[in-house]
C-alpha cells in the first residue's frame, strides 16, 4: 500500500529535529577541553588529541555504517532509521554525562557512531518530499535548522557550565529524548512502495555504495569534492574551541558565544540567502562563491591575535555556508530518487571518513604548535593548513566543465 506524502507539518519536524540534533551538539562544545582536562589530567594540548581522538573514533563508525543507514532508509523507510538514531543519540549523552574516564567517552563516541544517520536521513527525507527545482531551497533551510541549534546550543552549555561541567550533557541527552517522542508521535513515512529498493548487504558496504554512486553519470567528482570541502570545514568543530582558549583566553561562556554568533549567521545566509544566490549565479557559481569566502576567512583565523577581530569576521566565515547546499543540490539532482537515501549514505560515510581524519590531522597540528617547547607558537596553523584544502577545491570546482555541472 503506498503511503501518503508527507504535508508541509513534516518539512517543519524535520527542521526542528536537524535544530534540536544541533542544539545538543552545540551544548557540549564548550566543556568539552575542561571535561577533557578533568579526566585525563593532561593539559590543554594533550586534551586536544584526546578530543580529536574522540571525534574520530565517532566518524570512523559512521563512515563504516553510513552507507548500511541509508541504504536501510531507502527500504524500511525513514522514519524508524531516524527514530533508531535520536534513541542512541539520547543514550550516549547520558553515557557522557557519567563518564568517569576518558575510556568511557571513547566507549559512548563508538556506539554513537553505529547510528549518527539523523542528518543524512533527514536530507534524504528533505529530497524525497521536494520536487528537484526546491531542493537547493530545502537544503538550505536543513542548513538553517543546524545553524539554529549552534545559536541556542553554544549559548546554554557555556550558561550550563556554571552548574557543573556534567550538566550539558544531561540537557543535551534530555533534548535528544524529547525530540524522539516528539518524532514518534508525528513523522509520517515518506518511502513509498513506487521509490522502496531491495536491501542488499553486498551494496550496503562502503565500497559497493561508492561504485553505485560513482557510477551515476557526472557525480562521481562532485562527491570527491564534497569530501575534500568537508575535510577542510571540520577544522573549526575539531578546533575552535581548544584555538579560543589558547590564542585568545576564551573561557566556556565566551566559546558559547562564538559559537551562537556563527549560528545566527548561518541562519541568515542559508535561510534567506542560497535560494537568491543561486538564482543569480546558479549552483556552480554559488558554491565557488562559498569556497572564496572560505579560503579568505580561514587564512584570517590563521593570522588574526585579536579575540574582538574574530567575532567581527564570525559573520562572514558564515557567508561561506551557500556552497553545501549548492553542492548538495548539485548531487541530489543528478541521482535517481530510489537512490536519494544511498547518495545521503555516502554522502555521511564520506564525511565522516573527512571529520574523522580532520580532527586527527588538525588536533595534530595545533599540538605540534601550542605544546611545552614548541619552536613556533601558532594555535591557528591548523586554519592555514585548512585554507590549503580549499584552494584545492576551488581549483577542482574550476577546471570541472561547465556543462557537466548543470549550472
Amino acid at each position: 500500500m503506498q503511503t501518503p506524502m508527507p504535508h508541509k507539518s513534516a518539512r517543519l519536524f524535520i527542521l526542528l529535529t536537524v535544530m534540536l540534533d544541533s542544539i545538543g551538539v552545540g551544548l557540549i562544545f564548550p566543556v568539552m577541553p575542561d571535561l577533557i582536562e578533568d579526566v585525563t589530567g593532561g593539559d590543554l594540548s594533550q586534551a586536544a588529541l584526546w578530543g580529536g581522538l574522540l571525534a574520530t573514533s565517532f566518524a570512523v563508525m559512521q563512515f563504516l555504517f553510513g552507507p548500511i543507514v541509508g541504504n536501510l532508509s531507502d527500504r524500511i523507510g525513514r522514519r524508524p532509521v531516524m527514530l533508531t538514531a535520536l534513541a542512541v543519540m539520547a543514550a550516549d549523552y547520558v553515557v557522557m554525562a557519567l563518564a568517569g574516564s576518558v575510556w568511557l567517552l571513547l566507549a559512548g563516541r563508538i556506539v554513537a557512531g553505529l547510528t549518527a544517520a539523523t542528518h543524512a536521513t533527514a536530507s534524504a527525507y528533505m529530497a524525497d518530499i521536494s520536487p528537484p527545482g526546491e531542493r537547493a531551497r530545502n537544503f538550505g533551510l536543513i542548513g538553517a535548522a543546524f545553524g539554529a541549534g549552534f545559536i541556542l546550543g553554544p549559548l546554554l552549555g557555556g550558561l550550563l557550565a556554571s552548574f557543573g561541567l556534567r550538566a550539558p550533557f544531561w540537557a543535551a541527552a534530555a533534548m535528544a529524548g524529547a525530540n524522539l517522542v516528539f518524532g514518534a508521535l508525528v513523522l509520517p513515512e515518506s518511502v513509498t512502495d513506487r521509490i522502496r529498493r531491495p536491501f542488499s548487504w553486498a551494496r550496503a558496504n562502503p565500497l559497493s555504495s561508492f561504485r553505485a554512486i560513482g557510477r551515476l553519470p557526472g557525480l562521481g567528482r562532485f562527491v570527491a569534492l564534497h569530501t575534500l570541502y568537508t575535510l577542510a570545514f571540520f577544522v573549526y568543530p575539531a578546533i575552535w574551541a581548544y584555538y579560543g582558549k589558547a590564542r585568545f583566553g576564551w573561557d566556556a561562556s565566551v566559546i558559547g558565544f562564538s559559537l551562537a554568533l556563527f549560528g545566527i549567521s548561518l541562519i541568515a545566509v542559508q535561510g534567506m540567502g542560497v535560494a537568491p544566490a543561486i538564482r543569480h549565479w546558479g549552483e556552480r557559481k554559488t558554491t565557488l562563491v562559498g569556497f572564496l569566502i572560505e579560503v579568505g576567512t580561514l587564512i584570517f583565523y590563521g593570522f588574526v591575535t585579536s579575540g574582538f577581530w574574530a567575532l567581527v569576521v564570525t559573520p562572514l566565515s558564515a557567508a561561506s555556508g551557500i556552497a553545501g547546499p549548492a553542492l548538495q543540490a548539485m548531487m541530489s539532482n543528478l541521482t535517481p530518487n530510489d537512490q536519494q537515501g544511498e547518495l545521503q549514505g555516502v554522502l555521511s560515510s564520506l564525511a565522516a571518513l573527512a571529520s574523522g581524519l580532520s580532527p586527527i590531522l588538525m588536533t595534530g597540528v595545533f599540538f605540534a604548535f601550542t605544546r611545552p617547547g614548541a619552536t613556533v607558537y601558532a594555535p591557528g596553523a591548523p586554519f592555514l593548513l585548512a585554507a590549503f584544502l580549499m584552494v584545492v577545491c576551488v581549483i577542482l570546482l574550476v577546471a570541472r566543465p561547465r556543462a557537466a555541472a548543470h549550472a
